[in-house]
């Protein structure tokens, strides 16, 4: 199970890395593959790629390779992508119809159950199977549902108080998109991605690499 592995937190965000990469693999008919091609996926050397797989175990042989299948569904279990997980979403504009239409989730057994908005003309739409409920009934819904993880995609002015609601009402994680650092109680986690930021890296390199 995920939470019986305790792995260094720069290892923990490559896994995904590897895990697409054999995906790839796995779809191009590939049995074996190489720490090279691992970590050129993860941006790191093979050595890094070799050393982070070390933390679950005895994988691969040297001068041959990892197995492919074998290596994906160990990282499968590693990761907990099997298990199913539901999340409601905050913000019904573009970002989160966006979010809420992304069929990628599904390949990870992640599945968005409800969205919530403040805007009347929204309320009642449904994206795909996904219903938009009023803000207001977000605690109930939490309750009787039992969901844990929030997806948040409102503007930063509305992040804080909504982060708060969704503590308060027993989520313990929160997939930030507010362009905001949010304050949470111990016990929540958030993960933020900040697409501004992002973009300003992005653009960083393509001025850099044009120059």
């Amino acid at each position: 199970m995920a939470g019986s592995v305790l792995l260094p937190k720069p290892c923990l965000m490559r896994l995904p890395h590897y895990y697409r990469r054999l995906l790839q693999a796995m779809h191009e008919g590939q049995s074996i593959i190489s720490s090279d091609e691992l970590g050129e996926e993860a941006g790191v050397p093979a050595a890094q790629a070799r050393k982070d797989l070390s933390y679950l175990g005895e994988f691969g042989r040297p001068g041959v390779g990892y197995d492919v299948y074998e290596l994906a569904a160990h990282l499968e279990r590693i990761l907990g992508l099997n298990e199913p997980k539901k999340a409601i979403l905050i913000g019904v504009g573009n970002l989160g119809r966006a979010l809420a239409s992304y069929p990628g989730f599904a390949r990870y057994h992640l599945q968005i159950v409800a969205a919530f908005d403040i805007d009347p003309s929204k309320i009642g739409q449904r994206i795909g199977s996904i219903r938009v409920l009023p803000l207001e009934e977000l605690e109930t819904f939490v309750h009787q549902n039992d969901v844990r993880m929030a997806i948040l995609a409102v503007p930063a002015a509305q992040a804080q108080s909504i982060a708060d609601r969704l503590a308060a009402a027993g989520i313990h994680l929160i997939w930030n998109f507010a362009p905001v650092s949010l304050r949470v109680p111990t016990g929540v986690m958030v993960f933020n991605e900040d697409l501004a930021a992002r973009l300003a890296t992005l653009s960083f390199f393509l001025i850099r690499q044009s120059s």
